[in-house]
Parts: C-alpha cells; structure tokens; sequence
C-alpha cells in the first residue's frame, strides 16, 4: 500500500488519520484528536473512544481538516457526485488501497466491485494511458480483472471509446435526516429489528446470497469507523434466541470533512419472506440509528436496474443524487 507517513503532522491537538496494522495482520484507520503521543505510542480519540496505537504499527498518518460544525453543512442534494464518492469510500474500505494521485486502486480478494475497482475521482497526476497501465498492473497482480469506477460521464465515454465495457450502472441515493435523534424519514426505530456491533455467522449466512463473505469480506464489512448490523429474526429477542434470519442490513458512519454521513448497504431479504415490508423496517431502523448519532444524511449504493429496491428506497425519503459506472479493462 502507498500512503503518506507524515510524522511532522503528529500534533497532539490535532485532529489525525493513522492508519495501523492490527494484530490480525490487516490494517484499519483511527481518524479523530490526537490526545498523546511519544516514542512508543499515540493515542487518538475516535467516535467510538481512544484508540491506542503502538508507533511500530503505524502503516501511515496524517492531519486532516477539523470537522465542520453542523450550522455548515448543506443538504444532501447540494454536496457533488465527486465528493459523495470519496465520503461513500471511507465507510467500505478495502483490505488494500494504493493511491494514484487522487485515484485510489482498491482490492478485497474479489469481495464486491466497490472493494475491487479503482475510483477514479479527481487527478491521477499522471496522463491517462498512464493511469490505465498502472490500474492493469495493480488488479493483474492480484489476479483480478482491471476495473474502474467512474463517477463522470466524461471519463466513462472515454473509457469506452478505448474498448473498455460498462457493467453494473450504479444509481447513488441520499436523504436528508432530521436533527435532534428521532425517528428518520417519518418510520420510528423499530423495536423488533436486532442491532449487533458485528455480523454473527446467521447474519452473514443471511447476506451470503450474494457469495462466501470470507476474511477479506468480513474486513470490508468492519471497515468503518463505526458500524451497525440489523436484522429481522423470526424471533425478534436477541441474537441468542435463535431463529431464522429474515432480513439483514449493514448501517456505517465515517467521520469526514463533510460532516458525518450514514451508509446504507447489504440490505437482503430472504426469499422466502419477502414482501412483507422487512427491508422497509431494517432500512428504517438503521436510518434513526444514524439520526441519533447526529448523522447529517444518509446514502446508498444500487444498481439502476433494480428497480425494486429503488421503489422501496424512495419509501424511505431516499432520491435520486448521481450515477457511476464499471468500466471493464479489454481483454
């Protein structure tokens, strides 16, 4: 991975992203204030309370901006595709990032085409046939194919006049969400939806339609700076109640320039209960779960041709914000 170690900028009072191996072997990112630091250690106050990180474990670090204060921030519908882009990167990061300029080249063992494309928002700093060599190289050596995701119309036609192949149209979502807690988008939290820090095996087994989750896909699953995992049980008490799982969603908050945004994402109903307004109920739970942690808005990621779930994402307050594309390298 490449990324900027800037030890100058390991101010305490400052408000930092250290980005640390963990005991596992992969890495996670502790982004808030800086509160100590000496030879052996720092220690950053993150949303979810300090976190300690050995100085032999520091994989890269840097000062970011402050947080803006709510009275700054805008709508969801005024924020730009762009920006939307790199908010919605943070709450599904990659066990692997390289950064091309202001490209980053993702890889997660093949765990969704959001962790295994290179987003192509801003400059690469370097020509584009340039770019498109080194997005070949990172993906062929990790066995998988070369992908872009690209947010401008612009550079999708580009991309396709060199033979590169669209897959997967994706229509990004947002909502607003009420200040103060509460219930978001008019639907309450819903007392029957179990909420979980981590994903336990029903629940995974429960998302699994989509393919084996893994290591690398647990990874990307935690990779937030705080994450919560609903679901729907046929017997609503626990998770150590047992039952069927009948519907799951994953909710994440990331801290970010732009204010705090919640991610909506691995909303599956199974097949056998649907139609019975699950997803409404774990999408609603989880967009009051936001509210209440001073989320500003929420956004989500769905294919364009699904149109179901975009008619039941419209029922929960969620409109139209942009699209991106998968480009596909040319054999």
């Amino acid at each position: 991975m490449r990324h900027a170690l800037r030890l100058e900028e390991l101010v305490v009072g400052r408000r930092v992203v250290v980005r640390h191996r963990l005991p596992d072997g992969a890495a996670s990112d502790a982004l808030g204030e800086l509160v100590a630091a000496d030879a052996e250690r720092l220690v950053v106050a993150t949303r979810r309370g300090e976190v300690v990180v050995a100085r032999r474990d520091v994989l890269a670090a840097k000062g970011v901006p402050p947080a803006p204060s709510r009275a700054a921030r805008t709508g969801a519908a005024q924020v730009g595709a762009e920006t939307l882009e790199l908010v919605a990167a943070e709450h599904w990061r990659p066990g692997e990032r390289e950064d091309l300029g202001a490209w980053r080249l993702r890889a997660a063992d093949g765990f969704t085409g959001r962790a295994n494309s290179a987003l192509a928002v801003g400059d690469p700093g370097c020509d584009l046939d340039s770019a498109l060599t080194r997005v070949r190289e990172f993906y062929a050596a990790r066995g998988l194919e070369a992908v872009v995701a690209a947010p401008t119309g612009d550079l999708t036609a580009e991309l396709q006049r060199r033979g590169w192949t669209v897959r997967t149209p994706t229509l990004v979502m947002t909502a607003d969400l009420p200040t103060g807690g509460g219930s978001a988008s008019g639907i309450a939290l819903d007392a029957g939806v179990v909420l979980d820090d981590e994903p336990d095996d029903a629940w995974l087994a429960a998302y699994q339609g989509r393919g084996p989750v893994g290591q690398a896909g647990r990874q990307v699953l935690l990779s937030a700076d705080e994450q919560v995992f609903a679901s729907v049980r046929e017997r609503s008490v626990g998770r150590d109640a047992g039952g069927e799982v009948l519907a799951v969603a994953r909710g994440s908050l990331s801290a970010h320039p732009e204010g705090a945004w919640l991610g909506l994402s691995a909303v599956e109903t199974s097949p056998a209960h649907r139609r019975r307004g699950l997803a409404l109920r774990v999408t609603g739970a989880l967009l009051a779960w936001g509210a209440q942690r001073g989320a500003r808005a929420a956004f989500l990621q769905v294919a364009v041709s699904n149109t179901a779930a975009r008619a039941l994402y419209e029922r929960a307050g969620f409109t139209a914000h942009h699209e991106y594309r998968y480009l596909v390298a040319p054999s």
